[in-house]
């Protein structure tokens, strides 16, 4: 094991589709998609994810008008190339035996990412 990687288990990866959960709120996030992920993403980076004791990465999955959006501490913002559900699917994918929270209310994204061995919450989770 290298110096640098902490002993005992990797932090839980919590995995949030932020069009998913920018959408759950009737806010106005439709006229700036782009301010509206960049919102999310500071509140995440602040406030975390409520409930969750111990180490915790979030990946926000970001796609369309939100690409782009920059990585914070504390946040790492992972542009979709396309489908941002299938995004998705493979940072769930590639995180192999770890702990995985995905957090959105699309309910097939829920299936396929549970299909992987993925906890689900929905947008309340993370968003007020």
């Amino acid at each position: 094991m290298p110096d640098h990687m902490p002993p005992g288990p990797a932090p839980l990866l919590v995995v949030v589709d932020a069009a998913n959960v920018v959408g759950s709120v009737p806010d106005g996030w439709w006229r700036d998609r782009r301010g509206a992920a960049e919102r999310l993403r500071d509140r995440l980076a602040v406030d975390g994810v409520p409930g969750v004791d111990g180490p915790v990465e979030i990946v926000l999955v970001v796609e369309g008008a939100a690409r782009g959006v920059e990585s914070v501490p504390g946040v790492r913002v992972s542009s979709a190339p396309g489908s941002g559900d299938d995004h998705i699917v493979e940072v769930v994918a590639a995180a192999g035996d770890r702990a995985v929270r995905v957090v959105t209310a699309d309910r097939e994204l829920r299936r396929r990412v549970a299909e992987l061995g993925a906890e689900v919450a929905g947008p309340r989770t993370v968003r007020p």
